[in-house]
């Protein structure tokens, strides 16, 4: 069992900057690639970005990809997304999930946290 809690969440203007952040405990949290899903009032929930469990290998949506950065602290059982140059549309609750292996689909998700939500005010 792996528990993930997410937090930094917040409402920010458009261009600024935020990080949020996710601390997992239970199993071995280098075992795991982390990802980053995000949701919209009345959306699927979406691909973000996501990091390897050992050599750090990143993959980004397309819509985030210069603008995000995940980044993960083994020592520390926790994973980050530091967001910049936000947008709008960026808006959504945003997800932290543990994956079985590196890979962008929810069907590999094992473990997901609560959410935070994130709004960008134009």
């Amino acid at each position: 069992q792996v528990q993930l809690v997410e937090s930094g969440g917040g409402l920010v203007q458009a261009g600024d900057s935020l990080r949020v952040s996710c601390l997992a405990s239970g199993r071995t949290f280098s075992n795991y690639a982390m990802g980053w899903f995000r949701q919209a009032p009345g959306k699927e929930r979406d691909f973000v970005a996501v990091i390897s469990g050992g050599s750090g290998t990143t993959g980004y949506a397309a819509s985030v990809k210069g603008r995000f950065t995940i980044s993960r602290d083994n020592a520390k059982s926790t994973v980050y997304l530091q967001m910049n140059s936000l947008k709008p549309e960026d808006t959504a609750v945003y997800y932290c999930a543990a994956l079985r292996y590196y890979s962008t689909s929810r069907s590999v998700v094992d473990y997901w946290g609560q959410g935070t939500q994130v709004t960008v005010s134009s």
